[in-house]
């Protein structure tokens, strides 16, 4: 399976049979998501940086919603979070999804706005791959982004929804990598992941996104 990053929350799985795309994100934003094309989209919440449906090609099969769905041979499932620390009363809800693709398991949390419960966590099991939101502000922050990483125990873990040139607003890389006890490490425009080549203990893998002139 292929990973790309395409800026903010918005990621393209590409496995043997189907492409899964995350959180496409507006136009608005700048990010460029070069004409993608996808089975299956989901969104975590309704907001514009997160459901540019229109910048999804292929007609996919959407989900935005929690519970359990099979597409393409793809299974995916829903969890209902939310996107601040005070049960949804700031700013609603959020839903997280276990995404199963060539026999791996990626969780993306959206705009989690707080620390997984236990039920939570036991909901998603064994996760390989967490996509994970690190920039504060409207997900939670590099402190929270560490515990989560603990309480879930990835293999992998690619950190985004933070500040790059184009979301200066949310906290930079440097905080969570600090809190991981890393310092900058290199970046890839593409991750090739599977079974066998997953790593014993949890990786920050960092991506870089397409610029509008690639």
């Amino acid at each position: 399976m292929d990973i790309t990053w395409f800026g903010h929350s918005c990621f393209r799985m590409k496995g043997k049979e189907a492409v899964v795309v995350t959180d496409p994100c507006d136009s608005g934003l700048g990010y460029s998501l070069n004409k993608l094309t996808a089975n299956i989209v989901t969104i975590s919440h309704q907001h514009s940086g997160h459901n540019s449906l229109s910048a999804v090609g292929n007609k996919p099969r959407v989900i935005s919603t929690p519970g359990e769905y099979e597409v393409a041979g793809v299974f995916v499932i829903g969890i209902g979070t939310f996107h601040d620390a005070e049960q949804g009363i700031s700013k609603g809800k959020n839903t997280i999804y276990l995404i199963e693709i060539d026999e791996m398991r990626v969780c993306h949390l959206g705009d989690l706005g707080h620390v997984l419960s236990p039920q939570q966590a036991e909901e998603l099991g064994n996760v390989e791959v967490l996509l994970l939101p690190v920039g504060g502000l409207s997900t939670i922050d590099a402190k929270a982004a560490l515990e989560t990483v603990r309480t879930l125990n990835p293999n992998i873990v690619i950190p985004m929804h933070y500040h790059t040139d184009l979301t200066p607003h949310l906290d930079p890389i440097d905080r969570f990598l600090n809190e991981m006890g890393m310092k900058e490490i290199n970046r890839q425009s593409r991750l090739t992941v599977s079974r066998s080549s997953l790593p014993s203990e949890p990786q920050v893998v960092l991506m870089d996104y397409p610029r509008p002139t690639e």
